[in-house]
């Protein structure tokens, strides 16, 4: 082991892979000859040379492609499924194809015994590192595309366009991730209109955060929309709901909490049944307050065991209805750590005094999250429902996704 290195933060990191000793001899010494600082450390088989780099990462490997136990491009293929490290192969006088065929099979670059000198050999560690670098940059540039369109599919498929043709509800929704670049949770909610004039409407929560909470948030959704396009309701629906997502989550652990809402502008009623999710708020021109509400567990929490009872309500001629996931009220209110909550939730709406039923929930959410200041990062949704019977229709808040 050689160290020409002053700092050792600048060192290259070099293992040496040769079983022939004078080969090896000659590889220190032009390393030696060079201003490289670097340590180098020597094996004489892939094998060995994959528990080295298993034990401790290096910047580069030289690699000689003829070893006891692996030979040609087959070398190469041995020891970069175990390191992020440039690979520079080692080949012969006779071997012309040798190296090019290396640099197809991953190497980043080659070198011919014989014909290297010091300043040949600094530069290809130096450039090989370099481009090693450059490749695992863009291979994570590229991931980073692939889950950002994977996120905007499953986004779309989160939150949909609603099924609406009301001249007096008019649906509005706001979704944020929990942090910057977060993958997408399991928030979901929708909103549609049957021919009996009905609206309906859901909110819910798969547990968990990423692509599986996420696409399993889309499979609800999607399931719920068709089953109450085709007339299942009430507990049966959710009963319903229960088996997809028992049959379609990956992990037993997983559960969903869900509000379903059927609201009937003829009837002037409002009908709730809450699967382990928060009571959703009424606000009208007399204030905002909590519906008190029936409850029932969460879906896949007691499979085949779960009862929703249902919870009718009065409507006022004109107001709304607040639904939201628990990312909304679970961040915290202040310095001492206490948490919003339902109530802290309240006195902020009170604050309000919008009409616009989009930017009301904008300012809603904007106050919540500066006193949250990032420290609680669960991903919120929120579903807000107007009517107003006494008057024709109005412009919709509109579905928006922030950044």
């Amino acid at each position: 082991m050689t160290d020409q290195a002053t700092d050792r933060a600048e060192e290259f990191r070099i293992l040496l892979v040769e079983d022939d000793d004078g080969d090896a001899l000659l590889v220190e010494e032009l390393l030696h000859d060079t201003d490289l600082p670097h340590t180098l450390g020597r094996c004489r088989t892939a094998a060995d040379a994959r528990t080295a780099l298993l034990a401790e990462p290096v910047d580069c490997v030289l690699l000689d492609l003829h070893l006891p136990d692996a030979s040609g491009v087959e070398t190469v293929q041995a020891i970069q499924s175990d390191t992020h490290a440039a690979i520079i192969v080692l080949t012969g006088l006779d071997e012309p194809r040798a190296g090019v065929d290396a640099l197809a099979s991953g190497a980043q670059d080659y070198l011919i015994k014989g014909k290297v000198e010091p300043d040949l050999m600094q530069r290809a560690v130096r450039y090989a590192v370099q481009r090693k670098q450059a490749e695992r940059a863009n291979a994570a540039l590229q991931l980073g595309r692939l889950r950002a369109e994977e996120n905007a599919r499953l986004e779309r498929g989160l939150l949909p366009e609603p099924l609406l043709d009301s001249t007096v509800v008019t649906p509005s929704s706001r979704y944020y991730p929990g942090r910057s670049q977060a993958l997408l949770g399991g928030d979901f909610l929708d909103v549609v209109q049957t021919a009996d004039g009905q609206v309906h409407a859901i909110i819910g929560d798969v547990s968990g955060h990423g692509p599986d909470a996420a696409a399993l948030g889309v499979c609800l959704r999607i399931a719920w929309r068709a089953l109450t396009l085709g007339g299942h309701r009430d507990q049966h629906l959710l009963h319903l709901l229960e088996q997809i997502h028992i049959a379609e989550r990956t992990g037993s652990d997983l559960f969903t909490t869900c509000t379903l809402i059927t609201l009937d502008a003829e009837a002037a009623t409002l009908t709730l049944h809450l699967a382990g999710h928060h009571e959703p708020l009424l606000i009208t021109p007399d204030g905002a307050h909590q519906v008190v509400a029936a409850h029932g567990v969460a879906l896949g929490i007691a499979p085949g065991l779960g009862k929703w009872p249902p919870t009718t309500l009065a409507l006022p001629p004109r107001g709304a209805l607040v639904a939201y996931t628990d990312g909304l009220i679970e961040g915290f209110a202040d310095g001492t750590g206490a948490r919003l909550g339902v109530d802290g939730l309240l006195d902020i709406i009170g604050t309000i005094h919008t009409p616009d039923p989009g930017a009301h929930l904008d300012h809603l959410i904007a106050r919540t999250r500066t006193l949250n200041a990032d420290r609680h990062t669960d991903d919120l949704a929120v579903l807000r429902l107007d009517w107003d019977a006494t008057a024709p229709a109005r412009r919709a808040g509109g579905w928006r996704t922030a950044p």
